[in-house]
């Protein structure tokens, strides 16, 4: 099929061209029409460290995983590894399985960060930023990055997916991260029909609110349907969007929630408890109500 040899090839430029675009549409729609008003620091500030971290999370990934998931997922192809090996079925069906049960493996590894204690001392440096728009999707502590690929590793070696449908789950996934931290403004209707498919920003800033049993709910990066299906599911923040307040309520200190030091330095600070999933209360929660009672 050569449009899928294409893609396999042209997967470095394929990847950065979805990335550049996607993230230069939010960000330009996020300037014009924000959802929120940014409120904590300057916005400038927090893009150059986010951005400076997410370059060297890139370099990293390049030095320590040179063919990264899409070369693993070669090297599994060729090793016979995975369920996909023993099916026969059409590409693009094989396309479309890879994609969601990967996206569901994520959701169970974002699940994972949240209530094992060692990841989250990782994962709190994406949930420490003060604000929320397309940088907090690139916001990741390095060492949650190499995780997050060995865990991707794993996933390749018991599925066995076809390349193609790795790259297509990579660009994906980036597109979607960079979407739904975006703090760009939905129609109300739009939004509405959005998130049956795919998480919007309204969904996901619940995830990033300073309230635990907020934090603890939506998280899908791409699909929404495991949140809804498993019981982690709020359409709205208690407080509403516009009032809402972001981050950790232990670590509001701008130099470890914003500078590059700060951030690296973070994981290894004290006071780096998980959010027990049991700590969810709905009480008063419009888990199931309204997703714009607030605009």
């Amino acid at each position: 099929m050569p449009a899928m040899e294409t893609i396999t090839m042209n997967e470095l430029s394929i990847r950065l061209i979805a990335f550049v675009t996607v993230f230069g549409v939010m960000a330009a729609w996020e300037t014009w029409h924000p959802r929120r008003r940014h409120r904590a620091i300057s916005r400038p500030r927090r893009w150059i460290h986010n951005l400076a971290l997410f370059g060297l999370n890139s370099l990293l990934l390049r030095l320590i995983f040179p063919a990264a998931a899409v070369g693993f997922a070669a090297f599994s192809q060729r090793q016979g590894w995975g369920l996909f090996n023993y099916l026969s079925w059409p590409m693009m069906v094989e396309v479309v399985i890879a994609v969601v049960v990967l996206d569901f493996f994520i959701w169970l590894q974002h699940v994972m960060f949240h209530a094992v204690p060692f990841f989250w001392r990782f994962h709190r440096v994406h949930h420490a930023d003060l604000d929320f728009d397309v940088t907090t999707g690139l916001r990741f502590h390095p060492a949650e990055i190499v995780i997050s690929m060995l865990i991707k590793w794993v996933a390749m070696a018991a599925l066995g997916p076809a390349v193609v449908a790795v790259v297509v789950f990579e660009v994906v996934l980036n597109a979607a991260s960079i979407f739904n931290h975006s703090n760009a403004r939905l129609p109300s209707l739009a939004d509405c029909l959005i998130r049956l498919v795919v998480v919007t920003p309204d969904m996901h800033r619940v995830h990033h609110s300073i309230e635990q049993h907020e934090t603890n709910s939506n998280f899908g990066f791409c699909l929404p349907w495991w949140d809804r299906l498993l019981g982690t599911y709020r359409a709205t923040p208690a407080r509403g969007h516009e009032r809402m307040v972001l981050g950790l309520d232990a670590i509001r200190d701008e130099r470890q929630c914003v500078t590059l030091p700060g951030v690296l330095l973070l994981p290894f600070k004290a006071g780096a408890d998980s959010y027990a999933l049991g700590r969810r209360n709905w009480t008063g929660s419009s888990a199931g109500g309204d997703p714009h009672q607030d605009r």
